[in-house]
């Protein structure tokens, strides 16, 4: 009997929140081992059903670097990052495309489905969705076929909401002339939570969000306000790969979109233990 209470306890702890977010759009970026590993991949889906469920209005951004590095390998293409990014020649945007909008796309729409969820999968293309423009970095060199998002046109997500479909993206981009562009996923994420002003963008990453010293979990910071995180990348706490991820998340706080979380996506629930109980799991931002 105590563990049925418990059990009841636990669904009362998350109603304020099913109350808050009710009918709110939040963006999913799903990426790393939790898109990978199957046991992982099946609670993802099983947690995005939920939040559909009780009302909340779900879409999912998602990467493939690691489906695509595997496609490439056997077509003998050598993979090339700079910054962060990959090079994107020719071929291996064409490789990109039908992976990320063909298998990692299809894959994620039909565990979904299979748990009672109503998925459809899109690329930036279908609208057009994402429109970009060439990238260029700071010295002006452009890495081939990679994009920027330059605007959203949100009218197929508000057709897919009010139909009660879950949209699965991938981060393939156009131009006005029609050249197709691979957009990395977390900054395409940003992009669209800002366009329909989400009540939560959400990374599932393989960290646990952002810790004092990333070898002891107990110097994980919980929340932080944009002037702290701030603070924390003048002090290199937040370095490497995590800084052009902190500084998307603080464009999109600046830009309307209300709370952005850094959760550790190898948690099974891990969506769920972040939304739906006090603590949380990660790490949330917030506007001062």
């Amino acid at each position: 009997m105590q563990e049925k209470i418990r059990n009841a306890e636990i669904l009362l702890e998350a109603l304020p929140y099913i109350r808050e977010f009710n009918k709110r759009p939040f963006v999913i970026k799903y990426g790393g081992s939790a898109m990978v590993d199957p046991e992982l991949r099946d609670k993802v889906a099983q947690d995005i059903v939920l939040l559909k469920l009780v009302s909340i209005n779900v879409i999912v951004v998602h990467g493939g670097g690691k489906h695509i590095n595997e496609v490439i390998d056997k077509y003998g293409i050598a993979p090339e990052f700079k910054n962060g990014l990959r090079v994107t020649d020719d071929a291996t945007m064409e490789v990109a495309e039908m992976v990320l909008s063909g298998k990692a796309n299809k894959d994620i729409v039909t565990l979904i489905n299979k748990h009672g969820g109503r998925a459809v999968g899109i690329s930036g293309k279908d609208g057009p969705l994402l429109f970009a423009e060439q990238y260029r970095d700071e010295s002006g060199e452009d890495y081939g076929r990679v994009g920027v998002v330059n605007h959203v046109e949100r009218d197929i997500l508000d057709i897919l909401d009010s139909n009660n479909f879950i949209p699965v993206i991938s981060p393939v981009a156009v131009d006005n002339e029609g050249r197709t562009y691979n957009v990395n996923a977390d900054i395409a994420a940003g992009k669209i939570a800002r366009a329909v002003n989400a009540a939560k963008l959400i990374y599932l990453t393989d960290v646990q969000g952002i810790c004092r010293d990333p070898s002891a979990g107990d110097t994980l910071y919980s929340t932080l306000s944009s002037s702290a995180a701030l603070d924390l990348m003048e002090e290199g706490i937040i370095a490497g790969g995590m800084l052009p991820k902190v500084r998307s998340i603080l464009e999109c706080l600046d830009e309307g979109v209300e709370k952005v979380h850094i959760i550790n996506g190898t948690i099974p629930h891990a969506l769920l233990l972040e939304i739906f109980t006090r603590g949380g799991i990660g790490t949330e931002f917030h506007l001062d």
